[in-house]
């Protein structure tokens, strides 16, 4: 790194850390998934302790046993804090690639930038560092509450395996809001006036979080039933795939409209890593891995494409020569 990157990097992190509305912004989804995972928590209590009472009445009446308790594996507490980061995690992160790009524009500070001996790419180098940094920081604090939440209230143990598979999945949500954050510094510097930059991501957000996977989740029959449409007509896996056979263009239609939305992928493999899906649950980091690596590789390719448009795009030329002729 040189020096000036390191003098950017430093200043731009510093920058981002002391702006308290963002950081009380990023408080307030710590807290969110907080809540998230009491509330889960919670509730399977509940369930364990209504099982347990019927259990103790069936053997007073001396019934027959009950059926196996609820089982609920730690990681899938999880679920709904994933789904805040998702969808709040990405306005977060737009949020700070384009102030990053735009507050040099509203303080005047871009000529005084370029009047300094640094290198074309210094610049976008240094405010990329940053804010990776920065996600570092706030997914390694999502990680402390997750954990500490899960255990002092949920009263959960965690294995090996089971801290491996969550850092994975918290390392997804790093390069996810890696990603919204390049983009956002990308566009920010590309598009004439920042405000339609603004507007472009949000679009974007809108269209890519919120409406494609929406639209794949309502083309996919099996989420039209609670529990699954194929599980509630009692139809095993092997006839599940021989029925889907016969629709398969419009299968491969549904799954393509997912896959042009980076949150599925991001989805994907942290609700794979952490069971939510059943067909996942207990199973080893190697097997979940060789069944997900193409949405992670997704994530990579995503996170590699939207740093080397902000590279391009965060010059001299696009900050001071198209904006303030």
């Amino acid at each position: 790194m040189s020096k000036a990157v390191g003098a950017i990097f430093l200043k731009e992190l510093n920058d981002l850390l002391r702006r308290r509305s963002f950081m009380l912004l990023c408080a307030a989804m710590a807290a969110v998934v907080a809540l998230a995972l009491l509330i889960t928590s919670l509730d399977y209590h509940k369930q364990l302790s209504d099982y347990q009472q019927y259990a103790q009445a069936l053997a007073q009446s001396g019934a027959a046993a009950p059926a196996a308790p609820p089982q609920l594996s730690p990681l899938q507490q999880l679920r709904g804090g994933i789904e805040y980061i998702e969808i709040i995690g990405p306005v977060l992160a737009i949020v700070a690639g384009y102030g990053s790009a735009a507050k040099e524009k509203y303080r005047g500070t871009l000529r005084l930038f370029f009047s300094r001996p640094i290198g074309a790419l210094d610049l976008a180098a240094g405010k990329l560092a940053a804010l990776g940094v920065l996600w570092l920081i706030i997914v390694l604090v999502l990680f402390l509450v997750m954990t500490a939440t899960m255990h002092f209230i949920g009263g959960a143990a965690f294995s090996a395996a089971a801290i491996a598979k969550l850092t994975l999945s918290l390392a997804g949500a790093w390069a996810y809001l890696a990603f919204w954050s390049g983009l956002a510094l990308g566009l920010t510097c590309f598009v004439r006036q920042p405000g339609s930059a603004l507007l472009i991501c949000f679009i974007i957000w809108l269209t890519v979080v919120l409406l494609l996977p929406q639209i794949g989740d309502t083309m996919d029959p099996d989420n039209q039933v609670p529990g699954g449409l194929f599980q509630s007509m009692h139809v095993d896996k092997s006839n599940e795939h021989a029925i889907m056979a016969h629709f398969s263009g419009y299968e491969t239609t549904r799954n393509a409209l997912e896959e042009t939305s980076i949150s599925k992928h991001f989805e994907r493999a942290s609700f794979a890593f952490l069971g939510v899906k059943q067909i996942y649950n207990q199973q080893p980091v190697g097997f979940i891995w060789s069944e997900t690596w193409k949405d992670s590789a997704s994530l990579l390719a995503a996170l590699l494409a939207s740093t080397a448009f902000a590279m391009t795009q965060c010059n001299k030329r696009n900050l001071i020569g198209r904006r303030m002729k």
